[in-house]
């Protein structure tokens, strides 16, 4: 079972990346915050799909922060950031071209 450290270790080295990768998602996390908030708030009412727009820019924030493509530098949160914005960058709607 030698391998196993291995293995181990790029699990460790994903984990302590993570915080820093999803530090790139700041600006949807909040969007996405505060429409549950502003949903939840006395008188409101959450409900499915209610922040669906927020959510889905929130999870394609984190797959591309996430992405192989972002895992050359995670100790240089300016190499993920630029990584992120670069993959945003590749995304087209649906529908588009």
């Amino acid at each position: 079972m030698s391998g196993n450290g291995a293995v181990w270790g790029r699990v460790r080295g994903r984990l302590r990346a993570f915080p820093e990768r999803l530090a790139a998602c700041r600006a949807e996390a909040a969007a996405y915050g505060r429409c549950v908030q502003a949903s939840t708030a006395p008188g409101g009412r959450l409900t499915k799909d209610l922040c669906v727009q927020e959510f889905k820019a929130l999870r394609s924030c984190f797959a591309a922060a996430m992405s192989p493509q972002c895992v050359c530098c995670p100790q240089e949160p300016s190499a993920i950031l630029m990584c992120h914005s670069s993959q945003k960058a590749k995304t087209t709607p649906r529908g588009g071209l």
